[in-house]
């Protein structure tokens, strides 16, 4: 039996997590003279200080007890994680102090719900994940209802956790059948099992990863999974909208790409074309919803929900090219989305407004505000010059180098009609006229943090080729099995 690698040092990164929420709860006992904006910049210096110690790792590969990978591709997503972390407690600092109790609380539970996100990215066995997975979503259900004297936080808090514990279930009782029939929840294990002779697989297996398939279909918001998206945003207090647009596609796709790249790789030809039907309702019907909303939280709701539908792309179009190009768009379209959250989220500071409506004339009064918020939308459509065009038509030519590029075509349209939507929005900013003339004060952190997320905007958009080169070098490590069991596959 081989010996197993209790190296505790290994999981440094979520000990500075967890130790750090619990002293962050400690202090606030005494917020009334640290001051609750200062308590979330100390969260977000913890989160930073996680992030820099995931940097040791960097070009090792070992795994600790046989559950938890520690590679280029943890590393990464450890870092991802991490800086989604840091602009979170960043954002929140002012909304917090002006707007809700408890703050030593609610930053743990942002730190905690890192710490879940890693550890979905690092696993590699499933219910190691699935642990992973619960830490994250309790963290987020709480959060979600953190306004507990907002009727609207406390309905969206409550339809997440009931649907997110129903979904749960589904996805276990799909591991238990993946379990009977591989005799195993580690990933490696399932894919050997899959890569041999298969023609006696009974339905079972096939049963098991469609629950799986739609618990994971929650998690990330796919459609017809997606009916909790719209509330839980709308309700949720703006920066942990953010947040969850943020850290939950980011974690449940790191997941989703390395459970069905190393355990589901050999039955890739059995679940593409399902996933291909989900990647196409989901994109429909996020963009087309999306026209129709007046609150700008709901139509940024709808907007990931669209964006899960080109992401979902990479899966279904599974290869080493398509896992990079997938971890790209991921990249490029969470920095450019948390943009767009953090100028929100300033404006809502100053107005306390959340109609798009409410946005007329931002040009004239926040000129950098309203110029950071269009290039974010613009990025979110696909527009050249910025992140999300790039990443898309990476991702769009892995799908069409994959036979599927009626898939990336249905992509291609839908990006237009996102165009549309966000236009609404730009229009409103410039041509709308502002109910009064005065000048929005400079919070001079945020606006930091929205300068950094548009320079990664641009960066990612004019120069791609550092970034691709670090995703490609991560996510081949995931790919090792899956062209090994390619190449079983196909001579059977």
């Amino acid at each position: 039996m081989e010996e197993l690698n209790f190296e505790w040092a290994l999981l440094t990164p979520e000990y500075i997590l967890v130790a750090w929420a619990g002293a962050i709860v400690l202090l606030s006992l005494f917020s009334d003279r640290i001051g609750k904006v200062q308590l979330g910049y100390l969260a977000a210096a913890g989160a930073l200080v996680a992030t820099l110690v995931s940097l040791i790792w960097i070009d090792n590969s070992t795994d600790f007890a046989g559950i938890i990978d520690i590679n280029d591709y943890t590393t990464m997503f450890r870092v991802f994680f991490g800086l989604i972390g840091v602009f979170a407690c960043l954002a929140s600092a002012r909304y917090v102090n002006d707007r809700l109790l408890h703050p030593g609380e609610y930053y743990a539970l942002i730190l905690l719900a890192v710490v879940g996100a890693n550890g979905m990215a690092a696993s590699r066995e499933i219910l190691t994940a699935y642990i992973s997975l619960e830490l994250l979503s309790f963290s987020l259900y709480v959060l979600v209802s953190f306004a507990k004297f907002e009727p609207r936080s406390n309905e969206g808090g409550l339809k997440y956790m009931l649907l997110g514990a129903f979904s749960s279930a589904i996805f276990l009782y799909g591991v238990g059948f993946i379990y009977g029939v591989t005799g195993s929840t580690h990933y490696a294990a399932i894919g050997e099992a899959l890569s041999g002779d298969t023609s006696d697989i009974s339905m079972a297996m096939f049963f098991g990863l469609s629950l799986m398939i739609g618990g994971l279909g929650f998690k990330v918001a796919a459609v017809p999974f997606h009916l909790w998206t719209p509330d839980a945003y709308e309700g949720a207090p703006l920066p942990i909208t953010a947040f969850v647009a943020a850290i939950s596609k980011a974690a449940g796709f790191a997941f989703f790409l390395k459970l069905f790249t190393q355990a589901f790789g050999p039955l890739v030809d059995d679940w593409r074309y399902f996933i291909a039907a989900l990647a196409v309702a989901t994109m429909v019907l996020g963009n087309l919803v999306a026209i129709q909303q007046h609150n700008i939280k709901r139509l940024l709701a709808y907007s990931s929900i669209g964006q899960v539908g080109y992401l979902l792309i990479g899966i279904a179009a599974l290869s080493p090219e398509a896992g990079s190009a997938l971890v790209l768009h991921l990249v490029g379209y969470v920095i450019t989305n948390v943009a767009a959250f953090v100028c929100v989220i300033v404006f809502y500071n100053w107005t306390g407004k959340e109609e798009i409506a409410d946005f007329a004339g931002l040009a004239e009064r926040a000129p950098f505000l309203a110029l950071s918020l269009t290039i974010a939308l613009f990025s979110l459509s696909g527009m050249p010059l910025f992140a999300g065009f790039v990443t898309k038509f990476i991702l769009f030519q892995a799908a069409a180098e994959a036979d599927l590029l009626w898939l990336a075509g249905v992509g291609v349209t839908m990006s237009f009609v996102s165009l549309y939507y966000y236009l609404v929005i730009i229009r409103q900013m410039y041509v709308g006229k502002p109910e009064s003339l005065g000048r929005f004060p400079t919070p001079w952190p945020e606006y930091g943090a929205i300068a950094l997320l548009i320079g990664g905007v641009f960066f990612v958009g004019l120069y791609p080729a550092p970034v691709f080169e670090l995703v490609d070098d991560s996510t081949a490590s995931i790919f090792t099995t899956f062209v090994e069991n390619a190449g079983v596959v196909s001579q059977r």
